[in-house]
């Protein structure tokens, strides 16, 4: 039996599984994020680690989870990659030769759906699956336009177009997979985040009734969850800033908001995206302007004021700027770049 968010100890409580984002999320490269073990350390729900980087297997991302400190197990981490195998499986026969642009973690995944992994373009390939590698290079890809050209079926296991490293956002597969669209003028199927496999694929092996997705992406993995109907929680510690939060289209909008994960152990309230009485915020037909109701703000923060102030730029879309008469206000605005 689960508990509604509202009524609930913390945000966590409300929900029976944690459906987790990595990159950007956990960690970034080989470094845990300040403070996430400890989040996730209370509890009682099922935390699956969902990712859309096809790079690792499932073993490999939790032995790293494992080194960093988390609770995890291979039997709870979803990929991309297997997500992309499973489209394949579901449209080619068994055997088919597929082509491979990716890791040998990526190839193992199409074996393990009774795929033939291939590398070149005469292996006759039938279909062609992309995923992340650091050493994918203009040798497969060629390899890759080649088939796509000729009439192959083509899976992405995402289209993310940067990756959070320990060293800031560099390419991710999204970026290769534009190339080859450049030179193929096709589009893949895609399996993670934010299209429905990969998160189809985690709530099935969760077993959950009601999860939460936990990420740092609008475009991935909050646009993911609000594709299969679930909540979220953004945590602004990797891709996603405050100005993508105002401006988020309809399918890229959290239910929650938080500066980073420790917010799962706090009130839902303190995180839910909605309207703060200490505020108001009026769209004067180009910006939004936000005074307090009273002469001071009290403890309110960035990202406190970032949920209220979502509620009206998620209304009026249209807004240039995000402006206020009050010195406070001003400052905790002034790092939005909005």
């Amino acid at each position: 039996m689960t508990v509604e968010p509202g009524g609930a100890s913390s945000l966590r409580d409300g929900y029976d599984a944690l459906l987790l984002d990595l990159d950007g999320t956990l960690y970034q490269g080989p470094l845990a994020m300040p403070g996430a073990r400890a989040a996730l350390a209370s509890g009682t729900q099922a935390l699956y680690y969902v990712t859309n980087n096809a790079s690792r297997s499932p073993s490999e991302v939790a032995a790293h989870l494992t080194e960093l400190g988390f609770d995890a197990s291979e039997s709870r981490v979803v990929t991309s990659s297997q997500s992309a195998a499973r489209l394949l499986a579901e449209k080619i026969e068994p055997g088919a030769a597929v082509l491979v642009v990716g890791t040998e973690a990526l190839a193992d995944e199409v074996a393990r759906v009774r795929l033939r992994p291939v590398r070149l373009f005469a292996d006759s390939p039938v279909a062609v699956v992309q995923g992340h590698s650091p050493t994918t290079d203009w040798a497969i890809l060629a390899e890759a336009t080649l088939a796509i050209r000729s009439g192959a079926l083509w899976v992405a296991a995402n289209v993310d177009s940067t990756l959070p490293t320990e060293r800031g956002l560099v390419l991710g597969n999204g970026s290769m997979v534009a190339a080859l669209r450049t030179a193929t003028s096709s589009e893949p199927l895609v399996a993670g985040k934010p299209a429905a496999p990969l998160m189809e694929d985690a709530i099935r092996r969760s077993g959950s009734l009601r999860p939460l997705v936990v990420g740092d992406r609008l475009d991935t993995d909050i646009e993911g969850a609000n594709a299969v109907g679930l909540e979220s929680l953004l945590v602004l510690t990797g891709v996603s800033t405050a100005i993508d939060v105002l401006r988020a289209t309809e399918e890229q909008r959290p239910t929650f908001v938080a500066s980073e994960l420790g917010a799962l152990n706090r009130p839902a309230d303190e995180s839910r995206v909605g309207e703060d009485r200490r505020f108001s915020v009026d769209f004067d037909g180009t910006d939004l302007v936000i005074e307090p109701k009273g002469r001071s703000i009290g403890t309110a923060d960035s990202v406190t004021l970032l949920r209220h102030v979502a509620v009206s730029a998620w209304k009026y879309p249209e807004f240039g700027r995000v402006t206020s008469t009050h010195p406070a206000v001003s400052a905790l605005v002034s790092d939005w770049g909005a």
